[in-house]
């Protein structure tokens, strides 16, 4: 977390936490909610570099498996399009929406959509779809190879992934 958020949360410890107004997508865009004329809500890409920067550095979940971005002395919970991760190929290595490297892939599934998912040490997450076809070959053959690890694939249902991963893609007060 930031130097300047973690001071802010000892300046104002009482700050009221926020829900509804940051998503994760399923490619790994964080999206921010403004209203639409109709009274439902839309939520529009983020594309300011440094804000996107700032939001991946303070993410992380709390003791029931909500994600939220730590802004400054303010919680704002996350949904999740499908998972608390995504996954991206950078050249060999696997790397998180947030740019960090994946820690360990120890579990890879195909789910009833044809999604890749991956269970790895810093957690739970889908692999963006736009990195499949490099897979597809390996995937085909029921294998996952990437990053120096080599791993059978399994069959998931997408319906399991908040229970067994133990996250929650809609947070709530």
């Amino acid at each position: 977390m930031d130097d300047c958020v973690i001071r802010s949360m000892l300046e104002w410890p009482d700050v009221p936490d926020v829900y509804e107004w940051l998503r994760l997508d399923r490619r790994g865009n964080w999206r921010i909610r403004s209203e639409s004329g109709a009274g439902s809500p839309i939520f529009g890409t983020i594309g300011n570099a440094a804000f996107n920067e700032f939001i991946s550095r303070n993410y992380g979940a709390d003791e029931r498996g909500c994600w939220f971005f730590q802004n400054g002395p303010q919680r704002v919970f996350v949904g999740l399009d499908y998972a608390p991760l995504v996954f991206r190929l950078a050249g060999t290595e696997l790397v998180d929406h947030c740019g960090r490297p994946a820690r360990r892939v120890q579990a890879a599934w195909l789910d009833d959509e044809g999604s890749l998912v991956l269970q790895t040490a810093g957690g739970a997450g889908v692999l963006d779809d736009r990195d499949l076809g490099s897979l597809a070959d390996s995937l085909g053959g029921g294998v996952f190879a990437v990053a120096g690890s080599t791993l059978s694939v399994g069959v998931l249902n997408r319906a399991e992934m908040e229970g067994r991963f133990g996250f929650v893609r809609e947070p709530k007060p």
